[in-house]
């Protein structure tokens, strides 16, 4: 099966490097080497502006960075340290495309054909589709607001009305735009999303059972710990708790297109597929759960809340991971610097 039409992928996607086979994949520790630096003032500079935030600024927790399938570069910040869990908030949402991918090949899914909620049966919703979820393009109503609980749909979601069964919560929503025609940023799309997904694999303790033995398990991550909500739901728009270690684990899965030790994770093209632009807004450019770097056009990134950051750069063979909490304000003037790190290997 072709999980994926080629014809709607990007035209140009670099091609994603192979694991050298002198270097052993990071299950179950990482083999370290010191940074290969082309600029080290210019890496040093950016490392110690990545750690020196104002209290605007917030906290960077901790800084990675993977090169050629090696551990170059780890820092934490003081009562941090490597087996130290954090929030991963919306790069779950990268991790729920990775499951996604697996559920589709795995149950020959066509990801452009209409999901078929129950409730959507009888109205316009019911043409809504997979792709259409992946690339934010549903057309259901969503307020993704972090501040404003008088509007916010998301905060309703995660923490009041919505909390017990996040799923259907945002599947109620009306459509306020045709389906695929507008870009719209949502956790509850998400969420709609694994609902379905805890809906194929048979509930909720088959659904973490499938997560550990088909994506967390094979590649190394020994410490996710995912949250569900009280319908057994997956938050996968927001809570997987991880150490930083095994956030570059996932995201060396992506830069090596979804093989693992020799091993196909991740169906051929998925990779490709989350990549691929699907949509420019002023708060960027997405593809299908992963964000691409319009500074960098041929890095993607899971990105999430108060800055966390797994950023895949083909071109430099890397993986960068950050964790802290930074409001969004302060992560457009940080995250050059992170930029900058990868530039200077």
């Amino acid at each position: 099966m072709t999980v994926v039409r080629p014809e709607l992928l990007a035209d140009g996607l670099p091609p994603l490097p192979a694991q050298s086979p002198s270097v052993p994949w990071p299950a179950p520790s990482w083999t370290r080497a010191e940074p290969a630096l082309t600029d080290p003032l210019a890496f040093d500079s950016a490392v110690a502006r990545s750690f020196d935030l104002d209290e605007n600024e917030g906290v960077t927790y901790a800084l990675l960075l993977v090169h050629q399938g090696q551990l170059v570069f780890e820092r934490y910040a003081h009562g941090a340290g490597p087996f130290y869990l954090q929030y991963s908030w919306s790069m779950a949402k990268s991790i729920t495309h990775a499951l996604v991918g697996l559920v589709v090949e795995r149950d020959d899914v066509d990801i452009y054909a209409p999901i078929g909620l129950p409730e959507w049966r009888d109205d316009a919703r019911g043409e809504i589709t997979l792709d259409q979820l992946l690339k934010m393009a549903s057309g259901l109503a969503f307020v993704e607001d972090y501040v404003d609980g008088e509007v916010s749909d998301v905060i309703k979601m995660l923490n009041f009305e919505g909390r017990e069964d996040m799923g259907a919560f945002a599947a109620a929503k009306p459509l306020v735009h045709a389906p695929g025609s507008v870009w719209s940023y949502s956790s509850g799309t998400t969420n709609i999303i694994c609902r379905w997904l805890r809906d194929r694999v048979g509930g909720p303790d088959a659904m973490l059972s499938f997560m550990r033995e088909r994506l967390f398990e094979p590649i190394g991550m020994k410490t996710p710990v995912p949250k569900f909500d009280h319908a057994g739901t997956f938050v996968g728009s927001s809570y997987v708790l991880a150490t930083p270690q095994d956030f570059a684990r996932f995201g060396l899965l992506y830069l090596r297109d979804g093989v693992w030790d020799s091993q196909r994770i991740l169906p051929p093209g998925w990779v490709d597929y989350a990549r691929s632009e699907s949509a420019r807004d002023p708060s960027g450019v997405y593809g299908a759960h992963w964000w691409l770097i319009d500074e960098r056009p041929n890095w993607f990134r899971a990105s999430g809340y108060d800055g966390q950051s797994i950023v895949v750069a083909p071109d430099k063979d890397a993986v960068l991971v950050r964790c802290g909490r930074s409001p969004e304000e302060a992560m457009w003037t940080l995250n050059p610097f992170l930029w900058q790190m990868i530039d200077s290997i």
